[in-house]
């Protein structure tokens, strides 16, 4: 919570709106204690961010003989960002408020290997429609935010040599955005906004946490002290093409020989049942054979946990996480993926490292992209930087 001491001497609307982010109802009173600003000024803010709708009268305290006070807080429908999260094979867009309330969403089979350009359209097609059938106006959209299943930029927002993704390296995936929705636009890697959005939903113990996507490929975001880690260049959590020397002779999309995606990851796991007579060319085929039982697809996904429970034992012993969330398409066939995972780091890491880490499927599910790419847009949105641009944008419409 923000306090008199963190709030900048020159009080501005947008530095108050970030004690009130929490949704908690305060009165004037207690912001300017809160603040150690003068009530006459935070009349004058709360003014601002009334006439912005950012803030509501939420009702009054109750009296104790005088007059009671008013009560302001958040209006969390009071604007919408547009989220969306691409995997190999599938996009998701979702219409959320600033209070992170999933408004409306959907979802398409879509094959990211087309290229940018049919993708994004697709894209700013779907997100036109959501607004239009929620009825809110483009003037209530105050951000973008975007997952691509392979390496970003975040600063720049552009892809950088994505393996599963040609014809979009170096492609400035926001001033495209932009063209069509003068809004920031953020762009991540899937994993990343996949953690954000399990984060949202672990509770307390997800302030040290891994999340771990298994589908087609592997990747893993990285929470630590509850903000995500990129890395320098943002790269951090990039599990797939950590080599295992014992498989020094799978070749790997990247190019490499011996990465865990090529021994772990989706399409490596159907090569192999294919090999040995299964029919299966997807990872959704892998989850439907071991659902219905099929011995050699549990084998498989037992093995496969085991594999990636070898590279995160590695993990447990240098963060020392307090949680291992397992998400992604392969996570969709029961256990046996996960027991894999658990046999091997709970048996080779440190008792002190594993005492309390907990090894779970993710609670976010298959809405943790979704969400977490809405929460990158919410928090660049409601940041100080953020409520200016609105109050600029706002002062701007109204002159027109």
């Amino acid at each position: 919570m923000m306090t008199g001491r963190n709030i900048p001497p020159g009080l501005g609307a947008s530095e108050l709106f970030q004690l009130l982010r929490d949704g908690v109802p305060r009165t004037r009173s207690q912001l300017a204690a809160s603040t150690g600003v003068a009530r006459s000024t935070i009349a004058l803010r709360l003014d601002e961010l009334l006439s912005l709708g950012m803030v509501s009268p939420v009702g009054e305290t109750s009296s104790t003989g005088g007059r009671p006070s008013a009560l302001v807080a958040m209006n969390p429908g009071a604007r919408v960002v547009i989220a969306a999260q691409f995997g190999a094979t599938q996009g998701t867009v979702a219409l959320i408020d600033v209070g992170s309330t999933v408004i409306s969403e959907h979802k398409e089979t879509l094959d990211i290997g087309v290229g940018p350009v049919p993708v994004l359209i697709w894209f700013l097609d779907v997100a036109e429609r959501l607004l239009y059938e929620a009825g809110r106006p483009e003037s209530d959209l105050v951000a973008i935010g975007i997952g691509l299943p392979g390496p970003v930029e975040h600063e720049s927002g552009r892809p950088k040599n994505p393996p599963i993704m040609p014809g979009w390296h170096n492609f400035d995936v926001p001033a495209f955005v932009r063209s069509r929705f003068e809004v920031p636009v953020l762009v991540d890697n899937d994993v990343n906004v996949m953690a954000l959005g399990e984060r949202a939903v672990a509770g307390p113990e997800a302030d040290f946490m891994i999340l771990v996507k298994v589908s087609t490929g592997i990747g893993s975001g990285i929470i630590s002290e509850g903000q995500l880690q990129r890395g320098a260049r943002g790269t951090a959590g990039d599990l797939g093409h950590i080599q295992l020397a014992a498989h020094d002779d799978a070749l790997c999309a990247c190019g490499n020989f011996g990465c865990l995606e090529a021994i772990a990851g989706g399409s490596a796991i159907a090569t192999k049942l294919r090999d040995q007579g299964l029919d299966t060319h997807s990872v959704q085929d892998i989850v439907t054979a071991a659902i219905s039982g099929n011995m050699l697809a549990i084998q498989a996904l037992r093995q496969a946990g085991r594999d990636i429970g070898e590279v995160l034992t590695t993990c447990v012993t240098l963060f020392n996480p307090s949680l291992i969330s397992i998400g992604g398409s392969l996570a969709n066939a029961g256990e046996h993926l996960i027991a894999g995972i658990r046999e091997v780091v709970y048996a080779r890491s440190k008792p002190i490292a594993t005492e309390h880490l907990s090894i779970n499927r993710s609670k976010a599910g298959e809405k943790a992209g979704v969400l977490g790419a809405g929460i990158m847009a919410i928090d660049c949105a409601l940041s100080p930087e953020g409520i200016n641009r609105m109050s600029e944008r706002s002062g701007a419409n109204a002159a027109v």
